[in-house]
């Protein structure tokens, strides 16, 4: 194991723990707005004393959720400089501002407002609370635009010029509004929406089933699972658009997800097999015909591009191959669990409120997939990742090229202290995630009603 390959393993472990936290709070934030809403505008003290409950709750969660989200990209942004000092030397330009714009509006508008998100609920009146949870919302999706304008852009890279090796902008909207960049947000965003949708489900139906649950947590359980059915929909057709938008700017890594290794039309879609890049072959395929063609180009008599075009400049195949297919396996089985959860609760739309009517084995079955949005994000983002291999800047700078030269022992023995490190904190967010949903407080705030219009809810903090 050379220092190359050491150091992308770095980066990846270090880009896979932090991306966790993020796919939850930039919609998990949306969740709360949505909450602290219901509560406003809820009619009588019970269903406002719940909606309270269900956002009291969740932003305990978030607040863990964002602490541990910043820390570690702040680990993850030292990386450009200790392992990649080439990349910032050539693209600097480009990534600089990008990184800049980031922390002086989405970071600081978060940072101004979620003190008063967290701490204000007692202090502030009920429209500056509101207020100050919508600013953060903002600033977690604004956060999102900039960094995925910067990796949409090494995907894509357009409005630059290369002046003695260096990359200069020429024109920023170029560079933002690159030709994959609206995809590779929606989607984004979608994806964050599942990962907290699923999220709220599954910690909400375990504890209906431990017997933690209060109304909070019933309507909390409602609206996760509804929207999730909604999303995913949606998302899948995000996701069709997104690949017909890669086919055009990257087809080297739609031809290693699919496993093409020769030009060829009508070509079949292979579900499950065995990549064999030395033979350039997929061993023990499974394949339907014609179908790659239909789904990929929209025409089962389309040509498309195989590896053998990309001599020396297609990623590896077999983990963009199999990510792609954990990927799709995971949403597929998340549409069926949303679905099949959401058609029970409208069967049942009219129980009585606010139980979820959902059978025991659908609560487990919630429960199970509590973090099936982590798998699904974690293996999207590495067909992203490790298909714009072996490029940097796709198609400008590669990536052995920009690499410190370390020792490789020094960043073996980085590497393993990076990976316990994030070991101990996975399992201490999912042990303190249990204890809060086996030991859920109660708010202090008063309902709405009780409140003079414009004064801060409830007593003395």
């Amino acid at each position: 194991m050379d220092t190359l390959l050491l150091s992308r393993l770095q980066f990846a472990a270090n880009i896979s723990f932090h991306i966790l936290f993020p796919s939850i709070t930039i919609a998990l934030c949306w969740y709360l707005v949505y909450f602290r809403l219901r509560h406003d505008r809820a009619d009588g003290a019970s269903a406002a004393r719940e909606w309270e409950e269900a956002y009291y709750f969740w932003t305990k969660v978030f607040a863990l959720s964002f602490a541990i989200g910043v820390v570690s990209g702040i680990t993850m942004s030292f990386q450009f400089g200790t392992n990649w000092p080439g990349f910032m030397q050539r693209a600097g330009n480009v990534a600089g501002p990008l990184l800049g714009y980031e922390v002086l509006t989405a970071f600081f508008l978060e940072a101004t407002f979620l003190g008063i998100m967290l701490f204000g609920r007692n202090k502030v009146s009920p429209r500056m609370h509101l207020f100050a949870s919508l600013m953060v919302a903002a600033g977690t999706t604004l956060s999102a635009f900039w960094i995925l304008s910067l990796n949409s852009w090494m995907q894509t890279p357009r409005g630059h010029e290369l002046i003695d090796g260096r990359i200069h902008v020429v024109s920023w909207l170029e560079v933002i509004f690159n030709p994959s960049f609206a995809y590779r947000f929606v989607h984004k965003l979608l994806a964050s929406t599942l990962t907290a949708s699923f999220l709220i489900a599954g910690l909400s139906a375990w504890q209906v089933l431990r017997g933690t649950a209060n109304g909070g947590t019933h309507r909390a359980l409602r609206s996760a699972v509804l929207a999730a059915a909604v999303a995913i929909p949606v998302q899948i057709f995000a996701g069709d658009q997104h690949g017909l938008n890669t086919l055009e700017h990257q087809p080297a890594k739609i031809a290693a997800i699919e496993g093409i290794w020769h030009t060829e039309r009508s070509v079949p879609l292979t579900l499950f097999g065995w990549p064999n890049e030395a033979a350039q072959r997929t061993d023990y395929a499974i394949q339907v015909p014609q179908l790659a063609s239909l789904i990929l180009a929209h025409d089962r008599q389309a040509q498309l591009r195989g590896l053998d075009e990309f001599p020396g400049a297609h990623p590896p195949v077999a983990p963009v191959f199999w990510s792609f297919r954990v990927m799709v396996g995971m949403g597929l089985a998340m549409l069926a669990v949303a679905w099949t959860c959401a058609w029970t609760l409208w069967r049942r739309r009219h129980a009585a409120a606010p139980a979820p009517a959902l059978p025991r084995w659908q609560l487990r079955l919630l429960s199970a997939m509590t973090f099936a949005g982590w798998i699904a994000t974690l293996a999207g983002w590495y067909v992203t990742e490790i298909g714009r291999q072996p490029f940097l800047v796709y198609g400008i700078l590669r990536t052995a090229d920009q690499v410190a030269d370390h020792p490789p022992p020094m960043v073996l023995a980085t590497l393993i202290a990076y990976l316990a490190v994030y070991a101990f904190l996975l399992a201490a967010y999912v042990f303190v995630l249990r204890y809060m949903a086996a030991h859920p407080a109660q708010p202090t705030a008063q309902t709405p009603q009780s409140a003079k219009p414009g004064a801060p809810i409830g007593g003395p903090a």
